[in-house]
Formats: C-alpha cells, structure tokens, sequence
C-alpha cells in the first residue's frame, strides 16, 4: 500500500496549469480543423481558422488561450493500492497561487459568493475532490473552467417517464437557451442518473473523456451521437455565428439513481477546453 504524498499532488497541479491554459488539447484542435474542412458556412469556417490560429499564438507565444483563465478544478482518482491522507490537498492552493502569479494569467475566484465578492487574487482556493476506483495507482484529472461554460450549464430533475427522449429535450432545450454565451464550438457534458447533488459532477468528468475516444458500450456511444447530431443540427455554429459545428463532440456519463427520479445535468464545455490527466 502506497502512501500518496501531498507534495506530489501539488506539483503535479502546479506544473500542468500553465501547460492547460497555453496549449489546446490536441484533440480539440484536431477537431476544429476538420470541422473548419467540412463547414460549408464561410462565416463559420473563418470562425474556426480564427480559433485555431488563436491556439497556435498561445501555444508558440505561451500566452493564455482565453482572457477567463478560469477556475481550478481538481479531481484525485485513486485505486484500492494507494493510501490518501486526509491532508492530500492542503498544498495545492498555494501551487494555484504560484502557477497562476508566474504564468501571469488572470485570477478570477472571489471570497464569498454571498457575503464578500473581493478577489482572492490568487485564483485559489482550487475545487478539488477524490473519487475511488478499481484501476490501480493514482491520477488526477484538471480542468481550468471558464465562466462562461459553467454559466450555461444546468441541473434539471426530470419524471422518469420523460425517458431518453425527455433527457434529448432538456439538453437541446439547454444549447439554444444558453450555448451562445458559452464560446462555441462546445464539448458538453451531460449527467444521467445518480442524486441531485451527484448529477453534475457527472456531467463535468463526462468532458475528460477526449474527442474520438468512444463512450463505454455501443448503446452510450449511438446516444452521444444522437445527441452531437440533435445539437448541431440547431444551427447555432461556431461563435454563435450560424454554421454546422455548434458542438465538436457530445460526452455521457450515467449513474444508477431512485426509481422516481431521472437527474441530468449539461456541463458546458467552451473552445478553449482545457483539461488533461497527470498520473502520479
């Protein structure tokens, strides 16, 4: 049994924020330039060079992909070899403050939500949790989450006779009311299943999965298509402009739940979708 060091944990965040807020994830990229080869719309298709030749200036000139450097979202994945102890994150807000202070990137986190909206001027604290597994060893999973894709996401808690049909409505009726704002072309996460509370961290770890890696079974799989082709078929497009590519690719996670509930939940993920996986 392995003890996880919280010194590990911190500097593995530390040293993947500046590479999550510089460089687009390579599947993402891939996916702009052949959704930029199959637009037909020519707005839509210079929208999509624009943010690949955007990605390719961050990348060269190690300048942050978006002015909102977003939030830190940290999850530890450990399997039943690795002990965690109960201070495993006590040093990574300060890894957040010393990342985001060297990288110069903007700090967004306030105080309170309620009572005290100053900036922490530190981008800290991160939003971190640990989620046990049978794969063994230990990884964590970031994510930099801009404002704008959390704000146009949503938890809805839905009859189960709504069905699969009643959970294709609540997430198209989620992109034309609030994809817009939220930077497309998207990557969104959609939740099935579990608690009130359960459901949208679902739909956030339903974004780690990379563009072209295939859902867990054949049925899950022809439903993220189903719900890609429901999405874009909306029009919306690239920058909210019109055009065929409103959403790059469409990842689900499901979860048993209560036999009169049926939760789901939509995590937006913008253009610049910064996340990646570190194992320690």
């Amino acid at each position: 049994m392995r003890v996880l060091d919280k010194h590990q944990v911190a500097e593995a965040v530390y040293e993947a924020i500046p590479s999550l807020a510089f460089d687009l994830p390579a599947d993402v990229l891939e996916g702009m330039r052949l959704a930029a080869a199959r637009e037909r719309s020519p707005r839509a298709a210079e929208v999509l060079r624009i943010l690949v030749e955007n990605a390719q200036v961050a990348r060269d000139d190690r300048v942050a992909l978006c002015q909102d450097t977003g939030s830190v979202w940290a999850c530890l994945e450990v399997g039943p070899d690795v002990c965690v102890p109960g201070d495993v994150f006590s040093l990574v807000d300060d890894a957040v403050a010393r990342a985001y202070r060297e990288a110069r990137l903007r700090t967004s986190i306030v105080r309170d939500a309620l009572s005290d909206r100053a900036n922490t001027n530190t981008n800290a604290p991160a939003f971190c949790e640990v989620r046990l597994c049978e794969r063994p060893g230990a990884r964590v999973h970031l994510m930099l989450k801009g404002g704008g894709s959390d704000n146009a996401s949503r938890v809805v808690m839905l009859p189960p006779g709504a069905g699969r049909a009643g959970v294709v409505s609540a997430v198209l009726d989620c992109v034309r009311e609030k994809a817009a704002s939220a930077c497309p072309p998207l990557v969104v996460g959609v939740g099935v299943g579990s608690t009130f509370d359960k459901v949208g961290g679902l739909a956030k770890r339903a974004l780690m999965r990379p563009i072209g890696v295939p859902a867990d079974t054949p049925q899950l799989d022809a439903f993220e298509r189903e719900l890609l082709d429901e999405v874009n078929a909306t029009g919306l497009g690239a920058g909210a402009l019109g055009g065929a590519t409103t959403a790059l690719a469409v990842r689900v996670l499901t979860a048993p739940c209560h036999i009169a509930a049926l939760p789901v939940a939509v995590n937006m993920g913008c253009s610049a979708m910064r996340r990646g996986t570190y194992e320690l």
